[in-house]
C-alpha cells in the first residue's frame, strides 16, 4: 500500500464529528444493558416492542436491514419511546450514523479527486442503493457536474429517494435503476470511477461478494475506487439483533473482506474505523492504471 495514499485518505476525515459512548456508559452497557437485551426471551422482547409500537422493530421484521429501518436510524428522531432507546441510545444505530458521515465524506473526496483528473463529469455508481442517502450526501459536497446511478434489486425505495434528491436540489444528478450490477452495464456510460457498496457485504456470503465484485470490475473505469464496509460485534448486541430483530449479519474483519475484493483485481486498501469500532469503511482501487495524484 502507498503510504501517501493512506495518509491522504486519513486526512480527509480528521475533522468529522462522530457520536461516541463515554467510558461509564460503555461499562454500563457491557455489564448490564447488553446482557439484558441479549438474554431476555425473544418472545418477551418482541411483545414489548409490539406493545411500544416500535417502528424500527416493525421495519426490520418486514424487511431485515432494509431501507426503512436505515431511514429511522439515520434520522435519529424517532417518535416511539422504544425507538428512542434503540435509535438514540443503541450502539448499532449510533455506529450507523457514524458510518454514514464517514462514507459520505470519503465518497465526496474521491469524486472530487477524480474530477480534478478527468475531462468529463465524474460518474459514481451506488449498489444496493435503497433511497441513496449516503451517495446524495456525497454529491451535495462534490462538483456540480458529478452524477450517480443508483442500482437496487428492489425499486421500493426509489420514490422516496427521488423526493429526497429533489428536496436537496440534485434531482437531475441521480438516476435510479432496478437490477444488479450484471444487468446495468449498458446504462453505465461513462464507466463509473467511484462505486459505493456500503451496507451490503454483511448480508452476503463470500462467494456472493466475489461474484458481485468481479462483475463490478467489468463495468468500472480502470483505477477507479470502491467504498465498502466491514462490521464487527463491538456493538455487543448481536444476539438481540439475531433473535429479536431477525438480522443475521456476517461479521468479517477489514482484511478478510479486502481479500475477497482482491479476487476481482482490487487492491491498495485503506481501512478507516468509526470510533465505536462497529464499522470500518474501506477504500479500494481497481487495478489497471496508475494511482490518482495525491
Amino acid at each position: 500500500m502507498d503510504q501517501g495514499h493512506k495518509e491522504t485518505i486519513g486526512s480527509w476525515v480528521d475533522d468529522l464529528e462522530y457520536e461516541r459512548i463515554g467510558p461509564v456508559k460503555r461499562a454500563l452497557k457491557r455489564a448490564v444493558l447488553n446482557p439484558l437485551v441479549n438474554y431476555i426471551p425473544a418472545g418477551a422482547m418482541k411483545a414489548a416492542l409490539r406493545f411500544g409500537k416500535s417502528e424500527l422493530a416493525q421495519c426490520n421484521w418486514d424487511d431485515p436491514g432494509g431501507w426503512k429501518s436505515m431511514v429511522i436510524s439515520y434520522h435519529g428522531k424517532p417518535r416511539q419511546i422504544a425507538d428512542k432507546f434503540l435509535v438514540n441510545g443503541g450502539a448499532m444505530s449510533m455506529a450507523l450514523r457514524n458510518r454514514r458521515i464517514l462514507a459520505g465524506r470519503l465518497l465526496a473526496k474521491l469524486i472530487a479527486q477524480a474530477d480534478e483528473e478527468s475531462d468529463i463529469p465524474v460518474h459514481a455508481l451506488c449498489l444496493g442503493a435503497g433511497p441513496g442517502r449516503i451517495i446524495i450526501d456525497a454529491l451535495l459536497k462534490s462538483p456540480e457536474t458529478s452524477h450517480a446511478t443508483l442500482v437496487d434489486i428492489s425499486s421500493d425505495a426509489f420514490d422516496y429517494g427521488r423526493e429526497l434528491a429533489e428536496s436537496c436540489g440534485i434531482g437531475d444528478r441521480v438516476k435510479y435503476v432496478k437490477g444488479d450490477v450484471r444487468d446495468v452495464k449498458d446504462v453505465l456510460d461513462p464507466p463509473p470511477v467511484v462505486v459505493k457498496m456500503i451496507g451490503i457485504c454483511e448480508y452476503l456470503s463470500d462467494q456472493q461478494i466475489v461474484d458481485i465484485v468481479k462483475s463490478l470490475s467489468d463495468v468500472m473505469a480502470p483505477g477507479g475506487s470502491v467504498v465498502f464496509n466491514s462490521i464487527s460485534t463491538a456493538h455487543g448486541t448481536d444476539r438481540f439483533f439475531r433473535r429479536v430483530m431477525g438480522l443475521n449479519m456476517i461479521h468479517r474483519s477489514p482484511d478478510q473482506l479486502s481479500r475477497l475484493f482482491e479476487q476481482a483485481g482490487f487492491g491498495d486498501f485503506v481501512s478507516v474505523p468509526e470510533p465505536l469500532g462497529v464499522y470500518h469503511v474501506i477504500v479500494g482501487r481497481l487495478a489497471g492504471s496508475e494511482a490518482p495524484r495525491q
